[in-house]
């Protein structure tokens, strides 16, 4: 992939992240990223095809960072779900982080008008959740680990969406350290 096109799903998923996929306009995207029609056009046939392109992109760090990286990585079940925790905190900690999460707030969005957006965006939380199930049945043995996992990443997800309402990271914290006690200091 050219850098161009990179640095336009990089520049337009903030922006989206920021303000919507709905609210986020072609021209805004356009103005972001210093380019005209043209450009944006040699790159992508639509604001609909950049979206899928801002998906897999987050996608693709999140398979590199929190999948690969964290919870199927060798580290003990304590450590993966203490540093799955610390990554969703880093990754919401600074200012322009109180947005929410990029995946929850297009799984809000665009689910159900477009079913493209909606599988890509599944398939995430489906990975996340599969991942996270072999954590908690090797903390907690195997009864509803399943179940359990659903139930951190809606805890996680729910907090990413209090956080961004208040726009306050405390009520991120609070809620990861509940998780903690839970699940690490039992």
């Amino acid at each position: 992939m050219s850098q161009k096109k990179q640095q336009i799903i990089w520049t337009a998923a903030k922006l989206i992240h920021a303000k919507g996929y709905e609210s986020t306009k072609l021209s805004d995207i356009l103005a972001a990223c210093g380019i005209g029609k043209g450009q944006f056009y040699h790159y992508f046939t639509s604001k609909r095809e950049l979206g899928l392109a801002i998906v897999d992109h987050y996608a693709q760090m999140w398979q590199d960072e929190l999948i690969e990286g964290i919870l199927k990585s060798g580290r003990s079940p304590e450590r993966k779900m203490e540093e799955m925790l610390q990554w969703a905190i880093q990754f919401h900690e600074t200012p322009e982080k109180l947005h929410g999460c990029p995946f929850g707030n297009l799984a809000l969005e665009m689910s159900e008008h477009d079913e493209d957006f909606r599988v890509k965006i599944n398939r995430i939380f489906s990975d996340w959740i599969e991942e996270l199930t072999q954590v908690i049945e090797a903390l907690q043995g195997e009864k509803q680990a399943r179940q359990k996992a659903r139930m951190v990443v809606a805890q996680i997800e729910g907090a990413i969406l209090l956080m961004k309402n208040n726009q306050d990271s405390e009520v991120l914290l609070d809620i990861i350290d509940g998780i903690r006690q839970e699940y690490i200091s039992s």
